[in-house]
């Protein structure tokens, strides 16, 4: 049951991001890729994500994210993700900022991190990002990720 509302969780997100993007702030989607490590587990990524920045001024913005990455291994499921991220604006292009979560699925624990996000234009952005995944028994994952995305 928890997968299902995960999963409508991102759906209705997926959706509702283009008419947010009219209020104010910034929407965006990306697909990404990247690295994950940690208690023998050493392997590939790939995910998809959706969120929207609200700006705090003209230096400062907080936002809100769902995903789903996938490890490259066979007997791994998807694992959906649902956070926050905290930042300041670089300019009119650069965004470092500390994010902070919680996935669901295979794993169901806290999540935190810190990364970088940049314009390549109007609507284009590149994204890499490190999160350190909690697991409860204490044996964690490093995941390391670029993406690029599409702001609106």
């Amino acid at each position: 049951m928890k997968k299902f509302a995960v999963a409508a969780a991102l759906l209705s997100a997926a959706v509702s991001v283009p008419a947010m993007a009219a209020e104010g702030g910034e929407a965006r989607v990306e697909v990404r890729g990247g690295y994950v490590t940690g208690s023998g587990l050493d392997d590939a990524t790939l995910g998809v994500a959706a969120g929207y920045d609200f700006d705090l001024g003209s230096t400062a913005f907080a936002g809100a994210e769902v995903a789903g990455d996938k490890v490259l291994k066979d007997g791994f499921d998807v694992q959906f993700s649902a956070g926050g991220r905290l930042g300041a604006k670089l300019g009119d292009a650069g965004k470092l900022y500390a994010t902070g979560g919680y996935t669901f699925s295979d794993i169901d624990d806290p999540y935190i991190g810190a990364g970088y996000q940049h314009k390549f234009g109007t609507n284009l952005y590149g994204k890499v990002e490190y999160r350190h995944q909690f697991i409860g028994n204490f044996s964690d994952f490093d995941s390391f990720a670029a993406g690029i995305g599409f702001a609106f």
